[in-house]
């Protein structure tokens, strides 16, 4: 898990290269929730992808709020694979359900795949996200992608920005890059808030 920016997408899509690279399929996923990166081909068909800041980017099967994740594994293990993936990969994580994320722990015990997932621990209002929670209460393992605050301290929180100011109400789930949101460190961060200070977007002019 990181803050925005931490690069957890270029991470997703190195240990997928790492995988592919020894000729073994890591299975890719992310919420259909999170549709920014899609493209159309040549056929006008829309193709989902994850892309990373720094141009990495990489095809990618949905998931619904409504799909079963074990369901899925098992269609593709059957009639595309063959065989079971080496591994699956997960970015923006915290957009799945806490079923799914059940299901993902299930995958894991059951048929002895690694799952690595990436994605934020917190919202804009430092509270955690259902599935992030979920994952922080079965996860084997919990590692830190770390980024700097523009003070130059640990960034922990994803600070919403409208019109130059931090927002602290609204929808849980609002979608957006460098455009929405900065990574702040907290002291920076509850400063922002009590001083109404203006806050600029890195790429901002």
């Amino acid at each position: 898990y990181g803050v925005m920016g931490s690069s957890k997408t270029a991470n997703a899509l190195m240990t997928r290269f790492n995988y592919e690279e020894k000729g073994m399929y890591a299975w890719v996923i992310k919420p259909s929730i999170d549709n920014r990166d899609d493209t159309v081909d040549e056929t006008g068909r829309r193709v989902s992808v994850i892309k990373s800041r720094i141009g990495l980017s990489a095809p990618v099967e949905l998931v619904r709020p409504e799909d079963n994740i074990i369901a899925m594994y098992d269609n593709l293990v059957q009639n595309v694979l063959g065989h079971d993936a080496a591994a699956i990969i997960v970015d923006e994580c915290q957009f799945l359900t806490v079923e799914q994320i059940d299901q993902l722990r299930a995958i894991v015990n059951d048929f002895s795949v690694p799952v690595m997932c990436f994605g934020l621990r917190t919202d804009f209002q430092t509270k955690l996200f259902p599935g992030s929670m979920r994952l922080m209460e079965l996860a084997d393992c919990i590692e830190e992608i770390k980024t700097m605050c523009d003070c130059g301290c640990k960034a922990t929180v994803n600070a919403r920005i409208s019109n130059g100011y931090i927002v602290t109400e609204g929808a849980q789930v609002v979608l957006g890059g460098n455009d929405s949101y900065i990574a702040m460190c907290h002291k920076c961060y509850i400063r922002g808030i009590r001083e109404h200070k203006k806050i600029k977007l890195h790429g901002e002019n």
